[in-house]
């Protein structure tokens, strides 16, 4: 397969939907569309998340244990709900996902009530530039100092608007070079490998039982993942995300602080704050790319989870890795990782499956 095989098309349609925890909807329709006829059975469970069962068809060789493969990617992204209208129209928000400040001053926004989506305008309280002091333009705003502007008055904006509401950023996404950039590549580029994984065994017999799970709540405390592994009980786990690229000029750090690099191939993680990758499995995952000629990195991410560590800890306890898609710029509006990164993390899933 070479890159150009891959339907970045599909990457950006799924980047492009909004889908705040807890309101997954229109991914996990999409999800559903893309996997007719990929899988053996397809269910939602009580949490959202959807599960896609491959069944165990190649003779396994004597001596070797089926396994329960469990992979999954999360269909949510960071976002908002409201939590208030005030007054005058103006809509406070309730953050969902961990948000740097300084990428937010003014942004589009689209606010999705029952009735229809409404565009708004993302500020920060405070004066213009132009009349600001010296100390207030250095001052980094609270998410809850933002405020969104619907241009509606308090009456009509109470009667469109309800507290919980989804508020999303507006982006669509474009490539740029050799780069996939948009709202959503977390998770969204690792729903679609996952989907492309799946469809690139199509035909292919499989050695182990495979469970491909596309979770909610992920950004929220891995919740979907929780409940999904409970449900699985899987005996192999493979969390399938996006990790930090820290490989930009003028950062004013050392190469020990990239995390990976992009174009240097799919990531395999050996630590974040929610999970230890079990050791043999990145051994055997890191032999396996380079038998096969495939560009990998091993990755360790000081701060971030993902939900591999739901996995790891799910029951009795599981043999868990995570497979991580570099990429810059996390949690903005222009999320960014290298078409060839997601081949190879593609090449590698495919490769161990198969």
């Amino acid at each position: 397969m070479t890159k150009t095989d891959l339907r970045l098309d599909v990457l950006m349609q799924l980047s492009d939907l909004p889908g705040v925890p807890g309101n997954e909807d229109a991914v996990r329709e999409f999800v559903l569309r893309e996997l007719e006829s990929l899988a053996d059975t397809v269910q939602v469970d009580a949490m959202g998340n959807v599960i896609a069962y491959r069944k165990a068809t190649a003779k396994a060789k004597k001596g070797q244990k089926k396994e329960r493969v469990m992979i999954s990617a999360h269909m949510d992204e960071i976002g908002f709900l409201v939590r208030h209208v005030d007054e005058k129209g103006y809509l406070r928000v309730q953050q969902l996902g961990g948000f740097d400040t300084r990428n937010l001053f003014a942004r589009n926004v689209t606010v999705h009530t029952r009735s229809g989506q409404l565009p708004g305008i993302m500020q920060p309280g405070g004066k213009p530039v132009h009349i600001a002091g010296p100390e207030e333009r250095k001052k980094i705003p609270e998410v809850s100092e933002f405020f969104i502007d619907l241009g509606l008055d308090g009456d009509e904006a109470r009667r469109r608007v309800r507290v919980g509401d989804m508020v999303t950023l507006d982006q669509t996404a474009r490539q740029v070079g050799n780069l996939v950039c948009g709202k959503a590549m977390d998770d969204r580029a690792c729903v679609f490998m996952a989907l492309e994984t799946l469809r690139l065994l199509k035909k292919t017999s499989l050695k182990h039982d495979l469970y491909v799970v596309f979770s909610v709540q992920e950004e929220v405390g891995l919740r979907g993942a929780i409940t999904a592994a409970y449900g699985v009980e899987p005996t192999i786990g493979i969390g399938l995300d996006v990790t930090l690229a820290v490989d930009l000029p003028a950062l004013g750090g050392g190469p020990h602080e990239a995390v990976t690099r992009l174009g240097d191939g799919i990531g395999i993680k050996v630590f974040d704050s929610s999970m230890i990758s079990t050791r043999w499995l990145v051994d055997e995952f890191y032999d396996l790319a380079e038998k096969n000629g495939i560009k990998a990195q091993l990755e360790v991410l000081p701060l971030g989870g993902t939900d591999g560590g739901a996995i790891q800890r799910s029951r009795a306890g599981v043999p868990t890795l995570t497979l991580s898609i570099p990429t810059r710029y996390i949690h903005t509006i222009v999320e960014s990782v290298n078409a060839d990164d997601v081949k190879a993390g593609v090449d590698l899933l495919v490769a161990y499956l198969a």
